[in-house]
């Protein structure tokens, strides 16, 4: 069976079962969404926010991009995904919440580590290469801690929700929400070899399980 074939039998079931099941919910959400929270995760397929948390449809907003990345506040005429669903969570909807979820065996903050794509053409690794290189400083810091190798690379997955948070906070509405109280900023990371959920203590830069 093909994977296409797979995910029409997974939506046969959804039609089924969870969507029958929740009818009413969707009849509400065809009226318009009103999440509370956005979640920007990495696009990895072992980390689904709405599992993770187990929600029901309509509850979080969600981007998805390698290493769970928010690019700094960049006001030019470039194409900005990230920055366009982040201004439309914070001053469309609004939501009340950002909480951005680092993972275990991340791949993209792996790339940044090693540097495998550095110098590389668009197509070949160059697109991967100048995105993961916004942690390039928080990689040398690594680096200069604790070296190569597992621990750096769990150590790096740390920084990248850190690195994202700082750059939230570079954009004007995002900044100026949370000063007023309209909007609180979290951290967070997912350990998949044992299901754990950590959080992002602020006031000294750990993460301890949720």
């Amino acid at each position: 069976m093909s994977g296409f074939d797979t995910l029409l039998d997974g939506y046969r079931r959804f039609r089924a079962e969870g969507w029958a099941q929740q009818r009413a919910r969707w009849s509400e959400l065809a009226e318009g969404q009103s999440p509370r929270t956005l979640i920007i995760a990495c696009s990895d397929s072992r980390v689904d926010p709405a599992q993770i948390f187990d929600v029901s449809p309509g509850e979080i907003f969600v981007v998805r991009n390698v290493a769970n990345l928010v690019p700094p506040y960049e006001p030019d005429n470039s194409r900005h995904g990230v920055s366009a669903a982040v201004e439309f969570a914070v001053t469309q909807i609004p939501v009340a919440e950002i909480i951005v979820l680092g993972h275990e065996y991340c791949g993209g903050c792996k790339a940044a580590m090693t540097r495998a794509f550095a110098g590389a053409a668009p197509g070949e690794g160059g697109f991967i290469a100048h995105w993961v290189d916004m942690l390039d400083e928080a990689r040398d810091g690594v680096v200069a801690r604790h070296g190569h190798g597992e621990p750096a690379e769990r150590a790096l997955e740390h920084e990248a929700v850190r690195v994202s948070l700082a750059n939230l906070r570079s954009f004007p509405f995002v900044a100026e929400a949370e000063r007023a109280g309209r909007l609180t900023l979290r951290g967070a990371w997912f350990g998949i070899r044992e299901g754990e959920l950590k959080l992002l203590d602020e006031a000294d830069g750990g993460f301890r399980a949720a």
